[in-house]
């Protein structure tokens, strides 16, 4: 796509107010500690709840209940395998986001943090 291009789709989406306010419920879902790391633990592959635990360290509850707000938002999907339900990024653009946030993240970070 060319800057023009660009341009142009994007005038159009910030013109229109259900997409922006749609965009503003993604960033507002990715702005809680745990629901990112769950997104950011699905980045890596298709997890359980308990998988998701273990990267969270929450109870499984929570765990849940995020996951219910992030179903909500589009930006994680389920499905069933037997008795567990498996859940999974819903695109690449969630993998896009949390990929950009943490490296630009990453370039604002301590210099004692980022050799870590």
């Amino acid at each position: 796509m060319n800057d023009s291009c660009s341009k142009k789709i994007l005038t159009q989406y910030l013109s229109n107010d259900d997409v922006v306010y749609d965009a503003t419920q993604i960033f507002d879902a990715l702005s809680d500690l745990t629901r990112f790391q769950i997104l950011g633990a699905l980045s890596l592959g298709d997890k359980g709840v308990s998988e998701l635990q273990e990267y969270c360290s929450v109870s499984q509850s929570a765990i849940s209940h995020q996951l219910r707000l992030l179903r909500d938002r589009g930006l994680v999907t389920a499905r069933r395998e037997g008795q567990r339900v498996i859940y999974s990024l819903a695109d690449e653009h969630v993998t896009t986001l949390i990929s950009v946030g943490l490296v630009h993240a990453s370039e604002n970070a301590h210099p004692e943090t980022a050799e870590e």
